[in-house]
């Protein structure tokens, strides 16, 4: 679900307790509509004006910085650094968020800044206000919106969007019972009618409401005897003493394991079919919900043009392979052209020039059928043969060489989809550069005029097994050579997936036997970041370092090994070893 007004209520309390008073000492943008705030001595506070996901939280996730932080980030470094945090608000039910900050200038003088955070699904927006309430600037310039209504520019005063024309449980419940008490249409849904009425009541919350007063969701007005009326009257205003009171419980829904949505009520509505469960925070809530979410879309925004252009390759080399292999059946049938030559000289005493086909007994099988070799009238029978030897001798030449052809094809697109296997693994801006170097440097994408800059450490993923061994895993093919064979030690044990692209996975072993425990670990690591993560019971090889070696001239990612062992390992991303590294 989208982030309603009281889900960021709750937020602006827990944000309230933990930011009064402190002092921000980074600011960060990770992507284009996310600012994260370094607090110190607290956790990072992220504002996101995502269209997808707008919401204010604290979080204990990571995320990568471009190398050349943008101009908006810039404009909220110079005045919010050092800025102290004296007010965190939200305007009634509104999906607003302003944070109120003392902050000294370069001159050393002290004023007012404003960074307002508009929750609003696509006309998400974070401002940028000084002390008189004008917008220094915004992540998103409207020059009008709603006819006119409101703009937003740096230089213009800034004004809160037009609210909704409905009741709030919050600011006035009385009034809101009351208009609860007159009702809607016969045959309107009671779960619609709550929604377009009240401000801040999402979807799930009013299907809720009914389903507990009803025992249905898709309840009508024309169905609300008196019990049912009384027992709705009874929900609303239970909702409205849980507004007034800040009674709110971060609640995860669950469905086959997997988050599916959230909110700050126990849900009753979905039965034995979803899980529901309480977090110690809703910003934990936020972190867990959003995670995998943001990790697809980094994914989907930042890989989209190298999955585009490994797909086509990997398209093009898939239809050469099977127009190789054609051509590679048809060289099968070269001993019919020999037979056919062979007949001809056998009977060119029979034959004038200007025939079109040839009738002749094959002598080399029993009964000696006849069969009809077709001619060219063109050419003399003794050209006629001359042709089809020529075939059969083109024929046998070109069998090796298609052989040799499909192979090497064949090789590129495994290279190719190991290439889309990584890309579907890859969460951070390192990541995607790393494999757009190895596309350019392996002639897939074309080398673009770059930018001069430093080059950042990239580091495979660090992870340890309950017995504290460590274990690396590649995070592209290109990183998979470099840790398997100049990073790792010859004792070390090395993991893939059996027969499926995927990561390199080393076990570092300090020159010890391991434990089975670890093994396991490391095995299930180099399931999970395989093709077959969402499969079970996978198997996995494993082996020596020193037993891997690569062929030369070979595609990055691509090793061979002959002594191994293998273990059957079901993959599950809740129970793999914690991250120790980045």
């Amino acid at each position: 679900m989208p982030l309603d007004a009281v889900c960021l209520r709750a937020l602006v309390r827990e944000l309230r307790d933990g930011l009064t008073g402190a002092r921000i000492d980074k600011v960060q943008q990770p992507a284009r509509d996310q600012i994260v705030l370094t607090v110190r001595g607290r956790d990072r506070v992220l504002l996101s004006a995502n269209p997808n996901q707008p919401r204010i939280q604290f979080t204990r996730q990571t995320r990568d910085n471009p190398a050349q932080p943008p101009m908006f980030c810039m404009l909220l470094r110079k005045h919010l650094v050092g800025a102290r945090i004296e007010a965190v608000e939200q305007p009634d039910l509104e999906r607003v968020v302003t944070l109120t900050l003392r902050a000294t200038d370069e001159l050393g003088e002290t004023g007012t800044r404003r960074l307002v955070l508009e929750a609003m699904g696509r006309r998400a927006n974070l401002l940028l206000l000084d002390g008189e309430g004008r917008i220094l600037d915004c992540l998103r310039r409207v020059a009008l919106e709603g006819g006119g209504e409101r703009a937003l520019l740096p230089g213009l005063f800034y004004h809160l969007p037009p609210p909704l024309a409905k009741a709030s449980l919050l600011s006035e419940p009385d009034a809101a019972l009351a208009l609860l008490d007159a009702g809607g249409e016969a045959e309107e849904p009671v779960d619609r009618w709550l929604v377009a009425h009240y401000a801040g009541v999402s979807p799930l919350v009013a299907r809720e409401l009914v389903h507990r007063a009803c025992g249905a969701t898709d309840t009508r007005f024309c169905e609300l005897d008196a019990p049912r009326r009384a027992a709705l009257m009874c929900e609303v205003k239970s909702l409205a003493d849980r507004l007034q009171h800040g009674d709110f419980t971060p609640t995860m829904l669950l469905r086959d394991g997997k988050a599916a949505d959230f909110t700050y009520l126990p849900i009753t509505q979905y039965g034995a079919e979803t899980a529901v469960e309480p977090r110690e925070s809703f910003s934990a809530l936020l972190d867990e919900f959003y995670d995998l979410r943001e990790r697809q879309e980094i994914c989907a925004r930042r890989g989209k043009e190298l999955v585009r252009a490994a797909t086509t390759a990997r398209d093009r080399m898939a239809r050469k392979s099977e127009t190789l292999k054609r051509e590679y059946a048809a060289t099968q049938e070269r001993d019919q052209l020999r037979l056919c030559g062979d007949l001809i000289t056998a009977n060119l005493y029979r034959m004038e020039r200007g025939m079109a086909s040839l009738a002749a007994e094959n002598y080399y099988e029993d009964g000696q059928p006849e069969v009809r070799i077709p001619l060219d009238p063109l050419l003399t029978p003794q050209q006629n043969a001359a042709k089809y030897y020529k075939r059969y001798s083109k024929a046998k030449s070109a069998e090796a060489h298609l052989r040799g052809q499909i192979a090497k094809a064949e090789a590129e697109r495994a290279y190719l989809e190991s290439v889309l296997q990584e890309l579907s693994l890859s969460e951070t801006e390192q990541e995607f550069a790393e494999i757009r170097r190895e596309l350019q440097e392996t002639g897939y994408l074309r080398r673009g005029r770059e930018k001069k800059e430093q080059k950042r450490a990239f580091a495979p993923r660090e992870y340890r097994t309950s017995a504290g061994l460590r274990v690396l895993v590649g995070r592209s093919n290109a990183q998979n050579d470099q840790l398997t064979l100049k990073r790792a030690d010859k004792r070390d044990l090395w993991f893939h997936a059996q027969k499926i692209h995927g990561s390199h996975v080393i076990l570092c072993t300090l020159g010890a036997e391991p434990d089975e425990r670890s093994i396991t670990e490391a095995a299930a690591l180099a399931a999970y970041f395989s093709q077959a993560r969402e499969s079970a019971n996978v198997p996995v090889d494993y082996t020596s370092v020193k037993y891997v070696k690569k062929p030369a001239g070979a595609r990055p990612g691509f090793v061979v090994y002959e002594t191994y062992r293998t273990i059957y390992v079901t993959p599950d991303g809740k129970n793999l070893p914690p991250e120790g590294g980045k």
